[in-house]
């Protein structure tokens, strides 16, 4: 899944929630649940999100949604496998962006 976001040093939770076409309360929830997620509060407790939550959720986001883990079983395979899963996450990322510049490439055509 490519997520549309522009450069910034933080995200807010409605951006975050937005690129990856979830509800607000799913991203919080996944907060609780995954230790990888630790976004910063400011005093009123607005969470921002920094560009490496952001590829977190991307992850998080891939083995549940994408792949149909359970939450217990992405956290177990994060914990056991995780490099190996953030290879094969970014070479998948990488594929589907080749895709996507073929894609208009024939449009083009």
């Amino acid at each position: 899944m490519h997520i549309d976001l522009p450069e910034k040093r933080y995200y807010g939770i409605g951006e975050v929630a937005r690129a990856f076409a979830v509800n607000t309360s799913l991203i919080r929830f996944w907060e609780k649940e995954f230790d990888a997620l630790k976004p910063k509060k400011n005093a009123k407790g607005n969470r921002k999100f920094t560009p490496q939550d952001i590829k977190n959720l991307q992850l998080i986001y891939h083995l549940v949604k994408e792949r149909g883990f359970t939450l217990e079983g992405a956290k177990i395979h994060l914990k056991e496998e995780k490099q190996k899963t953030l290879t094969n996450f970014d070479i998948i990322q990488k594929l589907e962006h080749v895709k996507k510049e073929l894609e208009k490439i024939k449009e083009q055509l």
